[in-house]
């Protein structure tokens, strides 16, 4: 499938150009546009259950599909956030563990499913109990909050992540939660409380910016119910 990613920056866009017989599978409402000859499709890949696990990792039921059926066209997808928009092929080796919202679209041969994470995880992760997991071989779509960057970690080389700040990582890196400080106190009273510690290697995508932490700049703004 050929496809670019235009205007990267606050407000990127992907073009698919797909050739008859091919088809794009996308998160839910991401269509901006498409050609006549493209069919679209609601579908819960994966069963019931699957659909439940993505619901719970914070993403939507259903996928769309958007399929080349009558002859090639194009497809324009977007997010509903201000954001970059990072390809990623995966070659059947490895998979992903996305974060919430982090998943925009993917190619055939992808797989996006669920995984559960441990209680404390689950916890304080900020992303629950589920994260999305995605495998098979193919190009995927991740989005962000901000723009992503990329860290890029040689064996046993380790990088300390604000949780809020993660978008993916390869699934078979290790990796724990830990206080940001010494001390809870301390960690929290930082402003960080639980953050995640890498080991390489690895590469690891973050978002510059925090979505709980601009809901929390813009509610300072926000009147009050009382008023």
């Amino acid at each position: 499938m050929n496809y670019n990613i235009l205007y990267q920056g606050a407000f990127p866009i992907v073009e698919a150009n797909l050739q008859q017989g091919e088809l794009i599978k996308a998160e839910s409402d991401a269509m901006v546009s498409m050609s006549p000859t493209i069919d679209l499709e609601g579908k819960m890949e994966g069963g019931l259950l699957q659909g439940l696990g993505r619901m719970l990792s914070g993403e939507k039921f259903f996928f769309q599909t958007l399929h080349a059926r009558r002859g090639p066209g194009t497809v324009l997808l977007a997010t509903p956030s201000p954001g970059g928009i990072q390809d990623v092929e995966l070659d059947g080796s490895y998979g992903l563990c996305v974060q919430k919202d982090g998943f925009l679209a993917a190619t055939q041969g992808i797989e996006v499913s669920t995984q559960m994470q441990n209680l404390f995880k689950g916890l304080f992760s900020g992303e629950g109990f589920f994260i999305l997991r995605i495998s098979g071989k193919g190009m995927v779509f991740l989005s962000s909050y901000g723009s992503i960057h990329a860290i890029n970690l040689a064996e046993r080389e380790e990088v300390i992540i604000d949780n809020g700040h993660l978008v993916a990582w390869p699934d078979y890196m290790h990796y724990q939660m830990e206080k940001a400080s010494k001390g809870w106190i301390s960690s929290f009273t930082s402003g960080e409380g639980i953050v995640c510690r890498f080991r390489g290697p690895g590469t690891i995508l973050i978002q510059t910016r925090n979505p709980k932490g601009f809901g929390s700049w813009l509610r300072q703004f926000m009147p009050s119910s009382g008023s």
